[in-house]
């Protein structure tokens, strides 16, 4: 329309992407003039054509996907505690003072999606396994709501160590 807001999806390579499919049948059916729109930029790449992005006008935030997740995290002004956690970021909002603020909604859509199915979280015990991106981000979102406790495996790795100690830092 000329005034459409523009939300990147930056990742590579993009015919696996189904963010699109999803938000821009939602926008349109709520009357919002904006569009997710797939950029596939490849890694050597990615910084240059992300911070270029934030230069225009039209673009308020962007979506983040593989393998650009991690690199992002330090393209960005701000981190919230999660994406701090999970060391990545697949979320960005352009503030108005066009800082950049990342954030990792991988593991708030997990947390909303067991709430949903009548898992409470406050007080709960877990047991995560895997301490990956996703897995980090999800035990930072479970940490948020409330869980009691968090127990995490992963084999071969001292993600699980690790990934203990970031969120001691701040739960």
């Amino acid at each position: 329309s000329g005034k459409t807001t523009l939300l990147p999806l930056f990742g590579y390579p993009t015919e696996a992407f189904k963010a699109p499919l999803i938000y821009n049948p939602w926008f349109e059916s709520k009357g919002i003039d904006a569009i997710v729109m797939p950029l596939g930029v490849k890694p050597d790449d990615f910084a240059t054509v992300f911070r270029a992005a934030f230069m225009t006008t039209n673009i308020p935030g962007a979506l983040v996907t593989m393998p650009h997740k991690v690199t992002t995290a330090s393209l960005v002004d701000e981190v919230s505690t999660t994406a701090k956690i999970a060391g990545a970021c697949n979320a960005i909002l352009k503030r108005p003072d066009g800082s950049l603020l990342g954030d990792m909604f991988d593991g708030s859509g997990f947390v909303r999606g067991i709430q949903r199915n009548g898992f409470k979280c406050e007080g709960a015990k877990v047991l995560l396994v895997g301490a990956g991106g996703v897995g980090s981000a999800i035990a930072a979102s479970l940490a948020a709501a409330g869980i009691g406790a968090i127990s995490v495996y992963k084999t071969k790795s001292d993600a699980a160590v690790n990934l203990v100690a970031r969120l001691q830092q701040y739960y």
